[in-house]
């Protein structure tokens, strides 16, 4: 649930809400039912989405290794998942601490940010053609995040 709002449930004992928060629960509840609608979208339609990608993934990158490919597209399903949850619950703060920093200390060291970034853009492609613009406006944001991690070149943080 989004933090302001977990916030808000958290004080009730101490006061009524202000009509700001209230506002606030009213915008996420009112989502709500879009923001369903999306989840289960998605997950019906994840493995058609992924299939297209890595088929086309292979054909856009075919000097690539397989087990590099593969370990692109896993990280792409676990990073599709977060985002979709991350979505569903109206919280960038959950894909924080669930999927950005596993990314940053796991994922991206071992990753290949070239590859990375063609799969990005393939998703984003089947996304596009799987969703309306509605559900693509409720999970882009989580999806940019994401990307930003995924995308992001390798540093050595040993080199001078």
């Amino acid at each position: 649930m989004h933090p302001q709002l977990q916030r808000i449930f958290d004080e009730a004992e101490n006061r009524y809400l202000q009509t700001n928060e209230l506002n606030n629960l009213g915008q996420y509840v009112g989502s709500l039912p879009k923001r369903l609608d999306t989840y289960r979208t998605l997950r019906n339609s994840e493995l058609s989405i992924l299939q297209e990608v890595a088929t086309q993934l292979q054909a856009e990158m075919p000097q690539e290794p397989i087990e590099a490919l593969e370990r692109s597209i896993k990280n792409a399903l676990v990073s599709l998942r977060y985002c979709t949850m991350g979505m569903l619950l109206d919280d960038a703060t959950f894909l924080e601490e669930r999927l950005l920093i596993w990314l940053r200390h796991t994922a991206r060291p071992c990753g290949n940010p070239a590859i990375d970034t063609v799969l990005c853009r393939l998703l984003n492609q089947q996304l596009a053609q799987t969703l309306t613009a509605t559900q693509i406006g409720l999970l882009k944001p989580m999806l940019t995040l994401a990307e930003a991690e995924l995308t992001m070149p390798v540093t050595n943080s040993l080199a001078p």
